[in-house]
């Protein structure tokens, strides 16, 4: 880490994305990762969430002002016997919010760290570059792959207005797979082992934020492994609502779908399928 004292912290999960955000930041950020939980940055710290109000002391005593949420961060187990008295307090407010879904989990969560005059900001602020704007990025999209694109768009939406998932499978106009909280992986595994519905259809795998999410946090994205996934699944390409995805690592993204065979496509909102438009 640079000499000079951060004023921001990265509150790292897993993946690339902690790793990228450090990296555009110029190593000058405070990385901090859930115990328990693997960060691809050698110098991240770990906190527990039973400490969190002495975790965000922490970080107001060493001169922090800003956080920014990078990663996949999965529930973790809880002890209850580490909590202190000031983070049990916050618990009914968090498990109240837990109950009602991911996304007003992490509104929770954002709340709690302005509370404590802490500004949120997306990693997309800070790395701009690794949200494609619209566009094709490679390969070719036909009539079919454009339909089933724009179905996927309607599923996600209504999903998404659920607090449900961020992605869908559409072969033939047809809803193959939707993702829930198992995550992209477990639903194009699924999409994969039940490839024989499409009836001779590729499919189109699509992704975008919730409805009303809060973009500064649990931005959608899209990696290597997505990628590899889609392929396996026998899709035709991969789509997703410009402006509101990440592609980890650009250059390898693309270089993997070219060699798979499949096209990357950053597609408009449109009112009629996306209620963020």
């Amino acid at each position: 880490m640079s000499s000079q004292t951060p004023d921001i912290a990265i509150i790292a999960g897993t993946g690339a994305l902690p790793r990228l955000v450090h990296a555009a930041l110029n190593g000058r950020a405070l990385v901090c990762g859930l115990d328990g939980f693997a960060v691809d940055v050698a110098e991240a710290e770990s906190f527990r969430v039973e400490r969190l109000v002495p975790f965000l002391d922490s970080l107001k005593d060493r001169g922090i002002t800003k956080v920014v949420f990078a990663g996949a961060i999965q529930r973790p187990r809880l002890d209850p016997a580490l909590f202190d008295r000031a983070t049990a307090g916050l618990v009914p407010r968090l498990i109240g919010a837990m109950q009602a879904g991911d996304d007003a989990t992490l509104r929770a969560v954002i709340e709690i760290f302005e509370e404590w005059e802490l500004e949120v900001i997306g990693a997309h602020e800070i790395a701009p570059d690794l949200v494609p704007s619209e566009g094709v990025l490679c390969g070719a999209v036909s009539e079919a792959d454009r339909a089933d694109a724009a179905r996927g768009a309607q599923i996600v939406a209504a999903l998404g207005a659920a607090d449900v998932g961020q992605g869908a499978v559409v072969a033939g106009g047809l809803c193959l797979a939707v993702e829930a909280l198992p995550g992209t992986d477990a639903m194009l595994a699924f999409a994969a082992s039940h490839a024989g519905l499409k009836n001779g259809a590729k499919g189109v795998f699509y992704k975008a934020p919730k409805p009303a999410q809060d973009l500064r946090i649990d931005l959608p994205a899209i990696g290597v492994e997505t990628v590899k996934n889609a392929a396996a699944a026998g899709l035709a390409g991969i789509a997703w609502q410009a402006g509101g995805v990440m592609l980890l690592d650009r250059a390898a993204v693309v270089a993997a779908a070219q060699e798979a065979g499949l096209f990357l496509w950053a597609r408009a909102a449109d009112t009629t399928s996306d209620p963020r438009a």
